[in-house]
């Protein structure tokens, strides 16, 4: 292996000068071209400060700390450099820098490790490029996978290299057999580790893909919905509390327009455009993909805005968790025999509203917002199998009477 020289500088940065005249000096490590620059702390003025010998000049009262500081910093970090010569084949400047600072090197990160290192850049990118409910379903993934190391290896973290090809099928049972999770919540569970092993190849921290052959459990997509006889009978139910009239009104809104809850709860005025046809549509960003979404706002959905609009909102503010508190409420009392979430009204609008009236897959697939038409396909492909079936039926007996 190549040996290359390490180079260790302190720079006075100028051009962050304080209003005291002090100017912070940094650390510059140089290694295979590479460079990485870190804040050493130490403050003082420019004048103090002698590059060519890479010291504070005694006029500075902390001459002598300051020093100290800086050669303690240099040594330290051709220390790391050298436990790196004896231990690593490979290794760069970030590195040197993660051995200086006490951490684990790219070849020695753990997978919780970088579960936590990907879910604080996620949290930092909500409402930006990712949802509050996303990040959440990462924090629930990598708590998954601490109680099933701690179960299945009678440990609190694993080396990312230590990761055999059935980790995930041991992962698979445990969420079944010890968590009586179903097939379709175990497969997301699995999609988010493999996500965080493809983050940890990206970067280095992993040579190889230890899952590339895997392939996950089929499971059967069975699609809840409220069909048209329980869509007319919650429409035609009037209840006796406000609370549950506001949440069937909500619901209904969502039925004929596939909104999601996060959608619904910021609908504002500005997202009610007039469209090229003279309508009135939704227009807004979807909060799941971040893709633009136009939906053209039927009869219903308009004369629920126009019984609750006010100057701030469009529709009553309701935290999901009492949304969906109260839909099994209502489903009790209208006697439907489903378990009524608001997710399964956005199903009612691609189903009983969008395909069952004979509306293409592609517009519902546009519609929904979903970023591709294979996920619409993927997820409702037994009820437009239903729909053709229905209208060969119709197609068999118009047939028959021609004969």
């Amino acid at each position: 292996m190549e040996k290359f020289t390490l180079h260790i500088r302190f720079i006075i940065a100028l051009n962050r000068t304080k209003k005291n005249s002090e100017a912070p000096i940094f650390c510059r490590i140089t290694y295979n071209k590479k460079r990485k620059q870190f804040s050493t702390g130490v403050k003082v003025h420019p004048d103090y400060w002698n590059n060519e010998k890479q010291k504070v000049l005694k006029p500075e009262k902390n001459e002598s700390v300051y020093n100290s500081q800086l050669s303690l910093i240099k040594n330290k970090i051709n220390q790391a450099f050298l436990l790196l010569n004896v231990n690593q084949e490979n290794f760069d400047v970030d590195d040197i820098y993660l051995q200086y600072t006490g951490k684990n090197i790219k070849a020695n990160k753990t997978l919780l490790e970088v579960f936590s290192l990907h879910n604080e850049r996620m949290e930092k990118l909500i409402g930006i490029e990712y949802t509050k409910s996303t990040y959440t379903k990462f924090k629930e993934a990598k708590n998954h996978i601490s109680r099933f190391l701690k179960f299945q290896y009678k440990k609190n973290d694993i080396l990312l290299e230590s990761i055999t090809p059935n980790f995930l099928s041991e992962f698979d049972f445990y969420l079944k057999s010890q968590r009586n999770q179903k097939q379709i919540t175990i497969n997301k569970s699995i999609q988010r580790v493999r996500k965080i092993i493809k983050l940890s190849i990206a970067q280095g921290y992993l040579k190889r893909d230890p899952f590339i052959l895997y392939k996950p459990k089929k499971h059967d997509n069975i699609v809840v919905y409220l069909n048209h006889k329980e869509l007319q009978k919650l429409e035609q139910h009037t209840f006796k509390q406000d609370r549950l009239n506001q949440v069937k009104d909500m619901f209904i809104f969502c039925c004929y327009t596939g909104l999601a809850y996060q959608e619904m709860a910021s609908l504002k005025e500005e997202h009610l455009v007039k469209g090229f046809d003279g309508g009135i549509w939704i227009q807004m960003m979807r909060q799941k993909t971040k893709s633009a979404v136009s939906i053209p706002l039927l009869p219903k959905a308009a004369k629920i805005i126009d019984k609750y609009k006010n100057e701030e909102q469009l529709l009553p503010i309701i935290s999901n968790q009492k949304f969906n508190s109260y839909l099994k409420e209502i489903a009790v009392v209208v006697n439907i025999k489903k378990r009524l979430t608001h997710h399964i009204a956005r199903k009612t609008f691609a189903t009983t509203v969008l395909l069952y009236n004979n509306i293409p897959i592609e517009i519902v697939s546009e519609l929904l917002g979903h970023s591709s038409i294979t996920i619409t396909q993927r997820h409702y492909a037994k009820v437009v199998q239903q729909r053709v079936s229905s209208q060969m039926s119709k197609l068999n007996k118009k047939l028959n009477k021609k004969r």
